[in-house]
């Protein structure tokens, strides 16, 4: 049994926007609020994160958790890196963390957390992280994950497949060579920014495109701006089998 925890299905802001007198910004709905894009896979007894932004640890506060088993990274943009000092304490409690994550994606993270990987300059305190480089597909704790590829605009980005769970997020172009990897999907998670076009980010037309192409038995909405309309009203006007996510929203495959 594999469960995924929506830690964050916001975009780079979150929602509400700072500032924003935008009526899904005031909505009262707790599924209107939003922090930035993250997801938690339990598995085996094992927790796998899939990126660590901004708001990770009140993300692992709401969500009653203790213990991060490996941190898998879709991209480096801030939304998706940012929090990654913050397992520390996660550190000091379980030891190393594991991280995974493509070659261009680990040298930013390098640079921008140099206290961290720089053992020259490494400040006492900083967690201590393995660094794992990805390709094409790994085992995890006796998991197979298999690596997918998109763009996120121009950029190469990666989405993760376990058992028969597909992640994706900040996706706007998919090739069809990748779509063998995404049969028999019991869920596919893909984002969904806002029903107008974007350059760099799938709306709610490409989403439902995407989903109609590789027919999993559900598809849940992420990376969601304010800009999409009230979680109850986009929900309303979905497919029977799609979902809109919201935080800490957990679901289950076989």
């Amino acid at each position: 049994m594999i469960k995924l925890t929506f830690f964050g299905t916001g975009t780079s802001q979150g929602i509400p926007v700072i500032g924003s007198k935008h009526p899904v910004c005031l909505s009262a709905n707790p599924k209107d609020k939003r922090l930035r894009t993250s997801a938690l896979i339990s598995i085996n007894g094992k927790n796998i994160l899939i990126d660590c932004g901004p708001d990770f640890r009140i993300q692992m506060l709401n969500n009653n958790c203790a213990k991060i088993d490996a941190i898998l990274f879709t991209h480096e943009h801030n939304d998706h890196v940012s929090g990654l000092d913050d397992v520390r304490p996660l550190y000091f409690l379980h030891g190393d963390i594991p991280i995974y994550a493509n070659k261009r994606v680990i040298e930013s993270l390098k640079y921008r957390f140099n206290y961290i990987f720089n053992k020259k300059e490494k400040i006492p305190g900083s967690p201590n992280l393995l660094i794992n480089e990805i390709n094409d597909k790994f085992n995890l704790y006796e998991n197979e994950i298999i690596v997918l590829n998109a763009k996120h605009g121009n950029l190469n980005i990666n989405g993760f497949r376990i058992g028969k769970i597909a992640y994706y997020t900040d996706v706007k172009y998919i090739p069809e060579s990748e779509f063998k990897k995404l049969f028999g999907l019991d869920v596919l998670v893909i984002n969904s920014l806002r029903i107008e076009e974007h350059y760099s980010h799938y709306n709610l037309k490409n989403a439902l495109e995407l989903i109609r192409k590789i027919k999993p038995k559900r598809a849940y909405l992420t990376h969601v701006s304010h800009k999409l309309g009230f979680h109850d009203d986009v929900q309303e006007s979905l497919p029977n089998n799609v979902f809109l996510a919201y935080d800490g929203l957990q679901i289950k495959s076989n």
